[in-house]
């Protein structure tokens, strides 16, 4: 069973380069099914979640032609079935996209039910009022979402809550339908913007993107293009608190700064100092970090992706923070793991009462989903002692290298298979 062994107490120092964003890659990968052509995209994230996926395409008959770690071709020209169901694709949560992809494409579709991290309900139902407002059938049979349709025709859609999932599904199946589409309270997110981009360069008629009204205008084909996946503003932010947390000074590469305004922000109010260039934003913790009160929200609101690192990050800060938890419902389950390691948060329904300590200590937690296995891991990194986590299959998901990037800024992490491995670990880092 794979762990990280880590040794806290460094502070982390230098430059970290930050890959493709997985939200935008699993999106804009279903939608190159949607041409004939061949498609290539880069700035691929090499993630569990994006590995999946491709695995999945080709199990429908999808060319799926890997040039290097992080540039892929796609041809879907040979597509041989629209049913998928393997067991891999339960386990990622956008599995969902080929819906929308396919049904888009060929007016009907079967896809397994998602799976993804345990962190709360992720309804479909927008996914599905959607669909039918397109002119589609849309039934859940045997753990399958069955979806199909003579033709699909534009319509006008109100979202009833601001959802990324439904708004790149319905965009998705829209870009084809007869006439016009109108989504209002549609999602902003970055991600969203990227694959409207991505099909805009596939022939599509898209207006609107991160703005809360997408208008699209169906067009009868898409065609090949070549694309680069925008930079992965949740992995940047990880390691924007991991600098704040185990007082260090990393510079993050390769980013969007405006991605990441909302993370700035409450970095510079704890007391870090955020400096900005063109693709760069620096984070240097010299002084002691002092409490805030931070509430999730869609873009550009501060991300539920980045809840728990800065949940771990406030558990260090003095005074009182308050943290509330507005998209998912369940997503405090790595306070208990927190709590382990010297913690005092107090958790009532979506709010975490947070009382800063003065410093965590090592103990033997494990990650309960993707983005608090990471923030596990930077509370480790801070903390005074050895620290294992076990399930680390959760971070592998979507941070790519995610140790090694680690260890290059200082941190000293190794992944682990035996206890002879912690032993021989522990050693080297007392020798």
């Amino acid at each position: 069973m794979e762990q990280y062994a880590i040794k806290g107490g460094n502070p982390l120092v230098g430059e970290v380069e930050i890959g493709g964003a997985k939200n935008a890659a699993l999106a804009i990968l279903a939608a190159a099914i949607m041409t004939d052509d061949t498609v290539m995209i880069e700035n691929v994230p090499d993630v569990r979640d994006t590995n999946v996926l491709l695995q999945a395409m080709e199990s429908i008959g999808v060319i799926v032609n890997k040039i290097d770690r992080h540039t892929v071709k796609i041809n879907a020209s040979q597509i041989h079935d629209l049913v998928i169901e393997d067991d891999y694709i339960k386990k990622i949560r956008a599995s969902y996209y080929l819906l929308g992809a396919l049904l888009g494409k060929y007016n009907k579709a079967e896809v397994a039910l998602p799976g993804g991290c345990n962190i709360g309900l992720r309804p479909i139902d927008q996914h599905i009022k959607g669909f039918r407002a397109l002119g589609a059938n849309v039934r859940i049979e045997h753990g399958l979402i069955i979806t199909e349709t003579e033709k699909l025709v534009g319509n006008h859609i109100y979202m009833d809550v601001v959802t990324v999932g439904a708004t790149i599904n319905v965009m998705m199946a829209a870009v084809m339908a007869e006439g016009r589409t109108i989504i209002e309270n549609a999602a902003k997110e970055p991600h969203v913007v990227d694959l409207a981009n991505f099909l805009n360069s596939m022939g599509a008629n898209i207006k609107g993107a991160g703005t809360d009204v997408i208008r699209i205008k169906g067009v009868t084909k898409l065609h090949g293009t070549e694309y680069t996946i925008i930079p992965d503003q949740i992995e940047a932010g990880t390691f924007m608190f991991a600098a704040a947390v185990t007082k260090g000074d990393v510079t993050v590469k390769n980013v969007i700064p405006k991605h990441l305004e909302s993370i700035s922000a409450k970095l510079t109010e704890i007391g870090c100092e955020v400096e900005e260039s063109d693709d760069a934003v620096r984070v240097v913790a010299s002084k002691p970090l002092s409490h805030t009160h931070v509430k999730t929200l869609p873009y550009p609101g501060f991300p539920t992706d980045m809840q728990p690192q800065i949940t771990v990050t406030l558990g260090l800060a003095a005074g009182t923070s308050i943290v509330t938890e507005s998209i998912f419902e369940n997503r405090f389950k790595y306070v208990d793991e927190l709590t382990r390691m010297g913690a005092n948060i107090k958790v009532e329904g979506n709010t975490a009462i947070i009382d800063g300590v003065e410093k965590y200590t090592g103990a033997g937690i494990s990650a309960p989903d993707l983005r608090a296995g990471a923030a596990l891991v930077i509370a480790a990194l801070a903390a005074e002692g050895d620290t294992t986590i076990d399930e680390i299959h959760y971070i592998e998901r979507g941070y790519e290298d995610f140790y090694l990037k680690l260890q290059a800024l200082g941190a000293q992490i190794e992944v682990v298979n035996s206890e002879r491995d912690l032993k021989k670990f522990k050693f080297k880092v007392v020798g």
